[in-house]
């Protein structure tokens, strides 16, 4: 693996030196609870074979048997590994991968991280197969738990500081400029910040407000 130091990836310095911490996080989050209850209800058929960018310490992999992950902060591969997941030290706007090489994507809050979003997405398109699927989850810059999460970057929390949040408008954007269209969503976490209690059914719906919102894309003319 390449010294993370080298590359320039602010984010990723910080996910690496703090992997274990934001491992934790994880740790009987009903947060992430209610994340995963959403991406486990898409109806979606998700192909192989399965890549998450972004993958982290993975327990979004290991939970939504993806295969395998990506990601430039080596403690964080580590922990990934250790979970079952193979990994590869890369960021997702320069894929390692042939083109439709793969069949199922996974952006999960990777978005927020990535120094060119646009690219990453025009990378997603090119290794997709014919009917290859792309999965993004992310919070809507417009809704509370997005203004909750710029105030922490502006405040400058350890794992904010250097992300970037966008409206599903920009991400829809986005994903036509590569020929993507949107096939199924899903919208959840409507519990406001400090205030959640209890797990949510997540609705079938593209809702700006909501805290956590997925959204499943295909390459046009399949």
């Amino acid at each position: 693996m390449t010294d993370i130091y080298d590359n320039g990836n602010k984010a990723a310095k910080v996910f690496h030196e703090h992997a274990e911490e934001y491992d934790r996080w994880f740790d009987d989050s009903l947060l992430y609870e209610i994340e995963l209850e959403a991406l486990q209800s898409l109806h979606s058929e998700m192909p192989g074979p399965r890549l998450e960018i972004g993958v982290g310490p993975g327990r979004f992999a290991r939970d939504l048997d993806i295969g395998f992950g990506l990601d430039p902060a080596p403690a964080a591969l580590q922990l990934a590994k250790k979970r079952g997941v193979s990994c590869c030290q890369g960021v997702g706007e320069y894929l390692p991968l042939k083109e439709g090489a793969l069949g199922t994507l996974y952006l999960l809050f990777t978005l927020y991280f990535a120094d060119g979003p646009r690219q990453v997405l025009s990378e997603c398109a090119r290794t997709l197969g014919k009917k290859g699927l792309l999965v993004i989850g992310m919070t809507p810059l417009e809704s509370q738990w997005g203004v909750h999460l710029a105030a922490k970057k502006e405040a400058g929390h350890i794992f904010y500081e250097h992300a970037r949040f966008y409206t599903l408008e920009t991400v829809r954007q986005w994903l036509a400029e590569v020929n993507m269209s949107i096939i199924e969503s899903r919208s959840t976490l409507y519990q406001l910040p400090g205030n959640v209690e209890h797990k949510e059914k997540p609705r079938m719906s593209l809702d700006e407000q909501a805290g956590f919102v997925i959204i499943v894309a295909r390459k046009d003319n399949v």
